[in-house]
Parts: C-alpha cells; sequence; structure tokens
C-alpha cells in the first residue's frame, strides 16, 4: 500500500470512528430528504371549473420535450407537399393593460411589447405543441425566424413594412424577408423532421404579456406580467402549393374560456377587406419560462450544507484543539499529503452524503408532486441527473473549502462562520429578493456561493421575455461554469492552508 492510500486509510478511519461527525454526515443528508418530501407533501395545486375545483391541466410539451406556450390567432389554408406563402405586413400596433388607476375604469395603454409577433407560418396541425417554423415581425427586435418553440435566427432590424415569405420543400422550411418584394434574403432554415404531406400554412398574430420588473419597498425585484394584445395589418397576400387556394380558416389556437366554459377570455380575431388581413393576437409562441421545477424538491439544501460544513471544519480543528495534529504529522512529516487525504476523503464522505439525498428526495418528490397536482416543467434525463450529481458535487466542494478554512483559521467557531459566510449567506441574499438584482446577481458570480447555478434545470431564451433574475430561479452563470467558481475558490483555499501548514508546522 503506497504512502497516500495509507493516509487515506487513517484519514478515513478518524472520520467513521468519531461518531459526531459520522451523525452529522449523515445528519446533512436526512435534512435535505426529509424537508424537501416535506415541501412535497404540503404543496397542492387545483384549478377552477366554474364552481368545481378539478386537477390542474400538466404542463404543454413541445417537439423537443420543453414545456411551452402556444397561444396565437391563426388564419391558415391546407398545404400538400411543397409551397410557400408570402405576405407584406404593413404596422403593427397593440395595447397593453396597466393597474388601474381609478376603481371600475380599465387602464389600457397603446403599445407593442418587444417580443409580440406577426407573419407567416407552416405548421403540422392546429393541434397546441405540434411542430412548427414561423417568419415573422416582432415588437422591437426585428425579423426573426422560428421554429419548434426553441429555435430563433435573427433577421434584420427594423419595423413595418416589410415583405415575409416562408417556403415548405419537404421537411426542409426556408424564411425569407425584403424590404420591397423583390429583392429577398434568407432570414434562416428549418428541418422538421417527420413533417406529413399535408400541413397548415397560413398568417399568425401573437402578444406576450407585458412584463414590468419594479423594486420592493426592501429593495428587492418584483415582477408583474400584464395583458397585451397585437394588431397586424397583411396584404399582398400570395399562397402555392397543392390543396391551397380555399377559403380561409380561423382558429383561435390556445385560446381560454371564461367559467361559463363558451366566451373566449382574452380571444384574438381577424378582420378582412379584400386582400387585407387585420389579425389580432396574444399569448406566445415559446418555452415557458416559469413554473414548478425539480430542484424546488431540494429546498433542504442549504441547511444540510451547513451541517456539512460543521463538519468539515471539525475535521480538522479537533486534531488542533486537541494537540493530535503533531501526531498526525510526525507519522506523515509531508504535510501537503496530510491535507489532501482529509480533503479527498472528508470530499468523498460529503459527496456520498449529498448524492444518495439528492436521488431520494428528488425521484420521491416527483412522485409526491404529482399526486398532489403540481405539475413540474419537464426536463431530459440527463438534466436531471446533472441536478442531481451537481447537488452532491456541491456538498463535497464545499466540505473541502470548509476543512481548507479550518486548516488556515485553526478555531472551529471562525471556520464556520467563514464558511457559512463564504457558501450560505450571498446565496440567501442572492435569491430572497431583499437586494436589487443587479447586486444579486454579482454575489453569485463572484461568491463561492457561485455553485448553486448546477441546481438550475430550466435555461434562460434569448427570444422569451422572462424574469430571469435569481430571484426566479436563473443564476447569472452557466451551472457547470458555477460549479467552477466555487471549485476554485475550494482549490485557492486548499492551497493556501497547505502553505500556512508547511511554514508553522514544519
Amino acid at each position: 500500500m503506497s504512502g497516500f492510500a495509507r493516509l487515506l486509510r487513517a484519514e478515513w478511519t478518524k472520520l467513521r470512528t468519531v461518531r459526531g461527525w459520522t451523525a452529522g454526515t449523515v445528519a446533512a443528508a436526512l435534512l435535505v430528504t426529509v424537508l424537501g418530501l416535506l415541501f412535497a407533501n404540503a404543496s397542492h395545486s387545483s384549478c377552477s371549473n366554474g364552481p368545481v375545483e378539478v386537477p390542474c391541466p400538466a404542463p404543454l410539451i413541445g417537439p423537443g420535450g420543453q414545456a411551452v406556450d402556444d397561444r396565437f390567432y391563426f388564419v391558415h389554408q391546407p398545404l400538400d407537399g411543397d409551397g410557400a406563402i408570402t405576405v407584406r405586413i404593413t404596422s403593427m400596433t397593440g395595447q397593453i393593460r396597466l393597474p388601474d388607476s381609478t376603481p371600475g375604469l380599465r387602464n389600457v395603454t397603446a403599445g407593442v411589447v418587444p417580443w409580440a409577433k406577426a407573419g407567416v407560418m407552416v405548421k403540422e396541425s392546429t393541434k397546441q405543441g405540434s411542430p412548427y417554423a414561423a417568419v415573422m415581425l416582432t415588437g422591437d427586435h426585428g425579423v426573426r425566424m422560428q421554429h419548434n418553440f426553441t429555435e430563433d435566427v435573427a433577421g434584420k432590424p427594423g419595423k413595418s413594412p416589410r415583405w415575409l415569405r416562408i417556403t415548405r420543400t419537404g421537411d426542409t422550411i426556408t424564411g425569407e424577408e425584403s424590404a420591397d418584394g423583390r429583392r429577398w434574403t434568407t432570414v434562416g432554415t428549418a428541418r422538421l423532421a417527420g413533417l406529413p404531406s399535408r400541413v397548415r400554412i397560413g398568417l399568425f398574430a401573437a402578444s406576450p404579456g407585458d412584463l414590468r420588473v419594479s423594486r420592493n419597498a426592501i429593495g428587492g425585484s418584483v415582477s408583474a406580467d400584464r395583458f397585451a394584445e397585437v394588431t397586424a395589418i397583411m396584404d399582398q397576400v400570395g399562397v402555392r402549393g397543392a390543396a391551397t387556394g380555399r377559403s380561409w380558416s380561423r382558429d383561435d389556437i390556445g385560446v381560454s374560456y371564461e367559467l361559463d366554459g363558451v366566451t373566449p377570455h382574452h380571444p384574438g380575431g381577424l378582420a378582412r377587406s379584400g386582400g387585407t388581413f387585420t389579425i389580432t393576437g396574444v399569448g406566445d409562441i415559446a418555452p415557458t419560462p416559469g413554473g414548478s421545477r425539480v430542484e424546488n424538491t431540494l429546498i433542504g439544501l442549504v441547511v444540510g450544507l451547513i451541517v456539512i460544513l460543521v463538519v468539515a471544519v471539525l475535521f480538522v480543528t479537533a486534531e488542533y484543539r486537541r494537540g493530535l495534529i503533531r501526531t498526525t504529522l510526525t507519522a506523515s512529516p509531508r504535510r501537503g499529503r496530510v491535507l489532501a487525504a482529509k480533503a479527498v476523503v472528508i470530499g468523498a464522505a460529503a459527496f456520498l452524503s449529498g448524492l444518495v439525498a439528492a436521488a431520494v428526495t428528488v425521484l420521491a418528490g416527483k412522485r409526491i408532486l404529482s399526486g398532489n397536482g403540481m405539475h413540474l416543467l419537464p426536463l431530459s434525463a440527463l438534466t436531471e441527473l446533472r441536478v442531481i450529481v451537481g447537488a452532491a458535487g456541491l456538498f463535497a466542494v464545499s466540505a473541502v473549502l470548509a476543512l481548507a478554512l479550518g486548516a488556515l483559521l485553526r478555531r472551529s467557531a471562525i471556520a464556520v462562520i467563514a464558511a457559512v459566510v463564504a457558501v450560505i449567506l450571498p446565496y440567501v441574499l442572492g435569491v430572497a429578493s431583499i437586494l436589487p438584482e443587479e447586486v444579486s446577481e454579482w454575489l453569485l458570480r463572484l461568491t463561492p456561493a457561485a455553485g448553486f447555478a448546477v441546481l438550475q434545470s430550466v435555461p434562460e431564451y434569448a427570444h422569451v421575455l422572462g424574469h430571469y433574475a435569481p430571484v426566479a430561479g436563473y443564476y447569472p452563470l452557466p451551472p457547470w461554469g458555477g460549479f467552477a467558481v466555487t471549485c476554485a475558490y475550494a482549490g485557492l483555499a486548499l492551497a493556501l492552508a497547505a502553505v500556512r501548514l508547511r511554514e508553522e508546522d514544519g
């Protein structure tokens, strides 16, 4: 057995034979699991169907498996095989509902939200969530080509008037734009695998809500999503392809209804005068940025982390307090290897504790929430695995950081406080909506709490208006990028501790 292997065995023996340390490691896992399952068991959801409460519907799933919104007004014809549609958008206007300043008097102002959209579309069917590709003019982002909810390609900036064309050739959809209807520029192409021979082709309009973010009384942020609609005037409509040329069909895709089940709630509409189409739409065609997420089940992770930090600090400071560090260093004169062995042992124990806790909590929590009518946003198996392994990794790296702080500071209370201030406090301040968003984001970029980003399961989408802030579960760094920041802090602290160990205990 090599010298380092003997050190690992010795440190592992220390960890498992001190009952308090073993109990603390187990308690950390139990806290994560128990708090998470209590949260799941206490969470319920139901929706009103007139006077009756019924289970809420599951999130709408798009072709890529993501939760999506698919609500818009669609004026369309059938298309068999290849074909195209061309249109000129001459104007886009809209209205936004603001908070009522006078009771009983609706406060509505003219305006178009930045991601309001109108244009031409090829869609597999009128079924919500079905594959599609569209070329559109937006309220403030120029021309875009989007398909299957998550994919977005920018065209030229600017506003109406603008000519748009979308062409189907087999499974390939091509989007084009023009300023005059003669010189055309390709915006992008999309391949919709498995597209049936007969699809729907036509004109559409949609408008997401008007998202406003303001500061609350203590400096944090609060968001409000207000009703908005868009009205697009289109003319010079030209359609070619088999089965086209019929009368236009109209569908308010995804419209919701009042409690009577008959009256549409905020419907879209079409007004036609000869070859001019005036289409009004609400809703959005995009991934859903909000909703219950799998990482919500890990609500007890912070409490479990605090226990792990305490165990990791004591794993080294107890030897200084009892004077046993001299014995350890006499048995292994290479000081850096002693510290490395301690780091490996406490990191491995913390990782195993976090892995078991996260796996049990996520898997059991999902079942409980589903049984209570709480539908989590769907995610891929790889993303779910990353959340579970990431939680375990956060346990391990935080434990190594705490161990290093213990070796540096040599005093248990001071080292525990330092570890909590470094890892836990920035996270709590960042997500609690008590600081300005800019401050929260910098805290979660520059401190060891950046590692919590590894738990984020839903990505940001540049073409979706959302409250992308820590308080809403969005972190300023990508998952593994944030985790790397925590690793860097742990590595730096461990290196500094090794230097002090060699210089003062040599």
